[in-house]
């Protein structure tokens, strides 16, 4: 099997700080929380990440981008992900919304949107004809775009650990580099890492290098190989600066870029503040996916 651009999780980041109050799981409310409850979130996210040089990093960064609480008061996240294997392998194209606060997903097929698969929060769904419409893994599928996509974002929760490693330099430009790792039990895929590089000035993202460990199909203490990925491109929706391709190489020597292997794009991204807790449930009709 070939192993898309990431799982840094498929729920590898479900470290994230989750509200439980009666508010977060009453379907009929709209999926932006209160503006207190975002401001105490954001507040603790900086308190933690200005306690070390590598979060003051990703913290920068998070402001260069537009700002976590800015993130969080947009509303759910919208966009169409279309990663392109270079080698003929599956294309995986769908729409997706995301919860931004409780990493909700919910995918739509392009051709058909009545064809869909998602994550409850507690449990995988699929609502399809038959097995071929999304020919992937659709548990590993649900976050992976969005874990790519959110960054830096999907960095403020306490499972996320982070080490300023030595500048790395790509392109004649030299960049601050992070190390993001995972504590024990976070998640699904707690042995996954990130390299990232961000700008010496504008702080933004530039370089993703990234495995993938994914339990169901690696052995313990085992991943593929180090992939890089080099940002192609951005917009600005609503105040919030994402990237709007990657090219994926294989980490080659000196660690740089070697063979191009993917090319992914990113469309119509946008937020959605009028989307509703019930939109991430899972719909009449459709059935678990174990």
């Amino acid at each position: 099997m070939r192993y898309l651009p990431p799982i840094i999780l498929l729920i590898s980041l479900l470290a994230f700080n989750r509200c439980t109050s009666p508010f977060s799981s009453s379907t009929d409310h709209s999926a932006i929380r209160p503006e207190a409850w975002i401001n105490e979130r954001v507040a603790k996210a900086k308190e933690r990440l200005d306690s070390t040089e590598a979060g003051k990093i990703v913290w920068q960064a998070m402001e260069a981008h537009g700002g976590l609480k800015k993130w969080y008061s947009n509303g759910p996240l919208a966009f169409q992900f279309k990663y392109v294997p270079l080698d003929g392998g599956t294309v995986r194209n769908t729409y997706q919304t995301i919860d931004t606060w409780s990493n909700k997903a919910r995918h739509q097929h392009v051709a058909d949107q009545s064809q869909e698969f998602g994550w409850t929060g507690e449990k995988y769904w699929k609502l399809v004809e038959d097995s071929t419409t999304f020919p992937f893994d659709m548990k590993f599928w649900a976050l992976t775009p969005y874990y790519f996509l959110g960054q830096p974002f999907v960095l403020d929760g306490e499972g996320v650990r982070l080490e300023k490693l030595a500048d790395k330099s790509h392109k004649d430009q030299t960049y601050d580099a992070v190390k993001v790792t995972f504590a024990p039990g976070t998640g699904s895929s707690p042995d996954d890492y990130y390299i990232l590089y961000f700008g010496k000035e504008d702080h933004k993202l530039a370089v993703i290098r990234y495995i993938v460990s994914y339990p169901e199909y690696f052995e313990k203490g085992k991943h593929a190989p180090e992939k890089f990925m080099e940002i192609q491109g951005t917009t600005v929706a609503d105040g919030i600066e994402l990237a709007t391709g990657y090219h994926t190489h294989w980490l080659a020597e000196e660690e740089q870029a070697g063979e191009h292997i993917t090319t992914i794009t990113v469309d119509g991204i946008r937020f959605d503040p009028l989307v509703k807790n019930i939109y991430f449930e899972m719909p009449a009709g459709a059935e678990v996916i174990e």
